[in-house]
């Protein structure tokens, strides 16, 4: 594409930018506090605090008596239950500030559901120039590392139910070519990673690799995003066998702590540990919140 996916609007709210991002954040995840909220937005309390009073009067958020905020209604999020996403990321995240600390570049974990994919975990690295957090954002799943990923995990006829044609009766354009698409995804199922440079967004450059349950299927995908600049061909070695371990990280994290789904209930052996002499881009870094 020549063009990102998704530019900021000329004139940005920040009010309204801030609101819709603690909505994501509380369904994502569950229960915040208000110093969480503010710090994650990084705005002064007083500001979370009246973000977070308009969503309680519109319904988006519900206060308790322990003063911890929660989705509320109007994002139908089940009460005092954490969902699969939530319970992925949190037992991602950890992983995902140690290979941001290892490479110096973002870290994502995305899901798909249909034919797009949600962000439901990024953290940023600390260079002056990096890719931004995507958490909480949906793009078409046929134009990102995520979605290549986990579409490649379907048979023909699942991919087909994905991009039926009557979906796109009114945005035919939307539509992936299908013939090419499967040739993509195929080479996806060869390497078992997927590189995508500009593909979504012009200028960025993401090397994502899938994060699998107990029985092999694609729970979501780990990727390593960074501006194009940066990022050199004779690294994707390297590049692909850390995130590898990283996921392999992650799944036994989610072993260890509980299911995230149906089909996660067993536990991995952890991989080996990264091994940070051997990763010459390692910086000491501040990690941002």
């Amino acid at each position: 594409m020549s063009k990102p996916l998704k530019n900021p609007p000329t004139y940005l709210i920040n009010s309204v930018d801030h609101a819709l991002r603690i909505a994501a954040m509380l369904q994502l995840e569950g229960e915040l506090s208000l110093s969480e909220v503010a710090e994650r937005l990084g705005v002064a309390r007083s500001t979370a605090h009246r973000l977070l009073a308009m969503l309680v009067y519109r319904d988006f958020a519900v206060q308790d008596e322990r003063r911890l905020y929660r989705a509320g209604p109007v994002l139908e999020l089940a009460a005092h239950s954490p969902s699969a996403a939530s319970r992925l990321r949190a037992a991602a995240l950890p992983h995902l500030h140690r290979l941001v600390g290892v490479l110096d570049e973002s870290a994502n974990v995305v899901v798909r559901t249909g034919d797009t994919v949600r962000f439901i975990a990024s953290v940023e690295c600390a260079q002056a120039l990096r890719v931004g957090s995507r958490e909480g954002m949906v793009f078409p799943a046929h134009r990102t590392t995520a979605g290549l990923l986990l579409l490649a995990e379907l048979t023909d006829e699942e991919l087909e139910a994905v991009y039926p044609p009557e979906r796109y009766a009114g945005r035919p354009t939307e539509r992936p070519d299908l013939a090419r698409l499967r040739a993509e995804l195929a080479r996806v199922r060869r390497k078992g990673f997927a590189l995508n440079q500009g593909r979504s967004e012009r200028g960025v450059v993401a090397v994502g690799v899938p994060i699998r349950d107990p029985d092999g299927n694609a729970l979501a995908s780990l990727s390593v995003s960074m501006p194009s600049g940066r990022y050199d061909k004779h690294r994707l070695p390297s590049l692909v066998d850390t995130l590898t371990r990283a996921a392999g990280a992650v799944e036994a994290d989610i072993g260890r702590r509980c299911p995230v789904g149906a089909q996660i209930g067993g536990q991995l052996a952890p991989p080996p540990p990264l091994d940070e002499r051997q990763q010459p881009v390692r910086r000491n870094l501040v990690q941002p919140t």
